[in-house]
């Protein structure tokens, strides 16, 4: 809805959800549409271990954000 609306936006889902973030995108009509995943799971993990996963997603969620290559 943010995208169609012309704000940049992009989702982040672990890697067991891909199959249902491409379902739904293009349920939404945006089959196109680009995410980031980060490894599954996610709720054992300590602190540090998300923090290491959100610093290794930045890059990518940036450049979906921006649109650069």
């Amino acid at each position: 809805m943010l995208e169609r609306a012309g704000v940049p936006a992009v989702s982040i889902c672990t890697d067991a959800f891909v199959v249902s973030a491409r379902a739904m995108a293009g349920v939404y009509g945006m089959p196109d549409f680009e995410f980031v995943t980060i490894p599954h799971p996610i709720a054992s993990l300590d602190p540090g271990a998300i923090d290491a996963n959100v610093r290794r997603a930045i890059p990518d969620v940036v450049r979906i954000l921006t649109g650069t290559p």
